[in-house]
């Protein structure tokens, strides 16, 4: 870090319940820094838009899709690109996060590899997205769908995405200013959720239809 204070798995949780996530310069900077937009990236969890395109793909049921049975693969691979703000001691943190329940991921498989998926945190209501990959055509998308079906039915209220990217805006993703986040915020922590509400992977036709805005 940045400073002498230690980072621990208890300090992560802590800063998430203010509004900040750390991030690294690149793998192999030990070191990370606290981040705090001004302009926070969200999904709303009624508005995630699933195109005609993708609502083929997922009625094609060409991977299997599986819940915190691959986490530490999917943050090395959300890691395996030129650029990322992954590191060791972020993968390590999350890692920890995962085995005492805090830390979530969603697995595409196409056999037995691992073809996409996409991980975050969960604290109370609110669900904090960190990355996610592709291997495949679509394959990050499928997994998104997933995601926001899984917190649609586990009763989450608030799905953070940080920020804003052209590919999140077009399945539905806004920016709201910081002020708003925070509301939106403590009101999701002082909810109850449960990622693992049901422990088998909905079906393609399960998902588009709890997720019926398509376009």
């Amino acid at each position: 870090m940045k400073d002498d204070i230690a980072l621990t798995p208890s300090l992560l949780l802590q800063a998430y319940q203010v509004g900040l996530f750390p991030m690294s310069e690149g793998r192999n900077d030990p070191e990370i820094f606290w981040v705090d937009p001004t302009m926070r990236g969200l999904f709303p969890l009624d508005g995630f838009r699933i195109s005609r395109s993708l609502a083929r793909r997922i009625r094609r049921a060409e991977f299997d899709v599986t819940f915190d049975t691959a986490f530490d693969q999917v943050m090395r691979a959300c890691a395996d690109r030129p650029e990322t703000w992954i590191n060791e001691t972020i993968i390590a943190l999350y890692s920890n996060l995962f085995r005492a329940g805090f830390a979530h991921s969603v697995e595409l498989w196409d056999g037995k590899m691992l073809v996409g998926g996409v991980y975050g945190v969960s604290i109370g209501a609110a669900f904090f997205g960190e990355s996610m990959f592709s291997r495949r055509t679509d394959a990050s998308k499928i997994a998104l769908a997933y995601l926001v079906d899984r917190l649609n039915t586990g009763g989450f209220s608030l799905f953070d995405t940080q920020f804003i990217t052209p590919h999140l805006a077009s399945l539905g993703a806004i920016e709201v200013p910081r002020s708003e986040y925070q509301r939106l915020l403590d009101k999701a922590l002082r909810g109850s959720a449960r990622f693992d509400a049901t422990t088998d992977a909905p079906t393609p036709y399960d998902v588009l239809q709890r997720n019926a805005q398509t376009s």
